[in-house]
């Protein structure tokens, strides 16, 4: 898997239904531990709500769970979760906090409501994809250094950390299939001279 999509940062929205106050709250994850230690916090945050129905994805694809926690079988965790389905979220938990309002939906105006309970919640989220990235680091003499984090970052590479002593090292992040041809560009600006070495990968935002 070279990027996926998921949520910025845990978040939330509201709306209200014929006097049902719906929430929708969501949060990235990466484990079922997570996933349901972020279910359990609002469950006790809405401890007194009607129903807290809930949904996640994982990346592998194979872990996704629901629980419609009282709501009409259908009506609540599977709308939750086809939203996420829908818009290729992984790593991604919303739980949809419903206090009842005294008027009955249905079974079509439950699926509405937290479908777009979902959706709010996903919006204020932010959906961003991440993509695997290089973790590279490049050393270079003092007279060079002028030159280098501009070169990374005209190549689409983030700066993570630059470490001063008797040559200067310039620890960075790039895309992984960038990564080759950066490293062709460094050498030949530099007449050969320096070169980059790739240290690992991460997941990173674009």
């Amino acid at each position: 898997m070279q990027s996926y999509k998921t949520v910025s940062k845990c978040s939330s929205d509201e709306f209200v239904e014929k006097k049902s106050r719906f929430i929708g709250y969501v949060k990235p994850v990466q484990t079922v531990d997570e996933a349901m230690a972020f279910v359990n916090e609002i469950k006790q945050k809405h401890w007194d709500a009607t129903h807290n129905v809930y949904a996640y994805v994982l990346r592998d694809m194979m872990t996704r769970r629901y629980s419609d926690d009282g709501e009409p079988q259908g009506t609540a965790g599977i709308p939750v979760l086809d939203v996420l389905l829908k818009a290729e979220v992984v790593d991604v938990a919303v739980v949809a906090t419903r206090y009842f309002g005294g008027t009955l939906l249905g079974a079509g105006g439950l699926v509405r409501a937290y479908s777009h309970t979902a959706k709010i919640a996903l919006d204020a989220g932010g959906i961003v994809t991440m993509q695997l990235c290089a973790v590279a680091e490049a050393k270079c003499d003092y007279s060079f250094y002028g030159k280098l984090p501009t070169l990374i970052t005209e190549a689409g590479g983030k700066i993570d950390d630059t470490i001063f002593a008797d040559d200067v090292k310039v620890v960075f992040r790039i895309a992984d299939d960038k990564l080759a041809s950066f490293n062709e560009m460094l050498i030949d600006v530099s007449n050969g001279k320096f070169h980059t070495e790739k240290t690992g990968e991460i997941f990173c935002a674009i």
